[in-house]
């Protein structure tokens, strides 16, 4: 089969179609002919060297696509060959076949073409466990989200506006913001001219959840826009990973921190957290009130124009590489 393989950690142009082997399921794995695949921001950090696959993932990048169940390992039940199917994967879309852990498959929403659920599953879980199963987002709340233009930001947009919550996101561009708003967003800040911590406590008096990829930089201005009993998640460094944390203004909001990354969880947590996402995330999708947010449709060969678009911010969604 052909996949994208990192010669030698560095550049996008360092990124190589190739063939390679055919994967084969192991016991409790389906086996999938990839119809596409997703960039993340996590492929440019291991293409850089930089995030390395957990022990036994596969060496080629890609963590989620959608395609068509090809073969079963031995135990698989609940699947057919010919399934159109989404998947979370440790690694291994940018390719034309994988093969993934039963527990990791979706089925195709009624919504969602094929190629376009490629852009699912990895945004889908990521937003539904941090903010969902974790800090427990609900009816009335307010959502900060940073990075509203990104594929996760895009997203998350949408699940929040359907739970009932007011949803506030910080992008760089009038045009971004714009289109955030589109989405669904209620309060939109230009990070390169408005101080998110001042516009969010005259709009709503601050935020009772933070969805943050940028880390260390903005770790205080965190805190300082929490409410009361607020949760700061981050999943991200785009601002740097050591940062200084007031403890005591902390202690004074009983606030929050918490720190997660999907890809290093173990099967059943991941195969647990794609069960609630099936269960109440799904009918969203089923109904249209989200949907993937695409912002280009490439073939697997263009790869590295993929990474290089996303590495320039010039990327609204997700990039979406078909193999087939």
């Amino acid at each position: 089969m052909r996949a994208i393989m990192v010669r030698e950690p560095g550049p996008p142009e360092n990124l190589e179609l190739t063939e390679v082997p055919d994967p084969e399921p192991a016991p409790g794995e389906v086996l999938l002919d990839v119809s596409a695949t997703s960039v993340n921001r996590a492929d440019l950090l291991q293409r850089q060297g930089n995030y390395p696959p957990p022990p036994g993932a596969s060496e080629i990048l890609g963590l989620e696509c959608s395609g068509t169940v090809a073969a079963l390992g031995d135990g698989v039940t609940g699947w057919q060959l010919g399934d159109e199917v989404c998947a979370l994967l440790a690694g291994g879309g940018y390719a034309e076949k994988v093969a993934v852990p039963a527990g990791q498959l979706l089925p195709l929403p009624n919504e969602v073409e094929l190629h376009a659920a490629a852009g699912l599953p990895e945004v889908a879980c990521t937003v539904w466990s941090n903010l969902v199963m974790h800090a427990g987002l609900s009816e009335g709340d307010v959502l900060l989200v940073h990075g509203g233009a990104g594929g996760i930001g895009t997203h998350a947009i949408q699940v929040a506006k359907a739970l009932g919550a007011t949803v506030a996101v910080t992008a760089g561009s009038a045009d971004r913001l714009e289109r955030c708003r589109q989405l669904g967003a209620d309060i939109t800040v230009n990070y390169r001219e408005q101080d998110f911590v001042e516009e969010l406590k005259t709009a709503t008096g601050g935020a009772d959840v933070v969805f943050d990829n940028i880390g260390a930089k903005y770790l205080d201005r965190n805190i300082d826009v929490l409410r009361d009993s607020g949760h700061l998640v981050i999943i991200g460094m785009q601002g740097g990973m050591k940062g200084e944390l007031n403890i005591g203004k902390l202690l004074r909001k009983r606030g929050t921190v918490s720190a997660t990354a999907l890809r290093s969880r173990s099967l059943e947590s991941k195969a647990a957290i794609v069960a609630d996402v099936r269960t109440h995330l799904w009918p969203l999708l089923d109904q249209g009130m989200v949907l993937p947010v695409i912002d280009q449709v490439l073939p697997l060969g263009d790869a590295a124009e993929a990474h290089r678009a996303l590495d320039e911010g010039d990327v609204f969604g997700k990039v979406v590489l078909t193999a087939r």
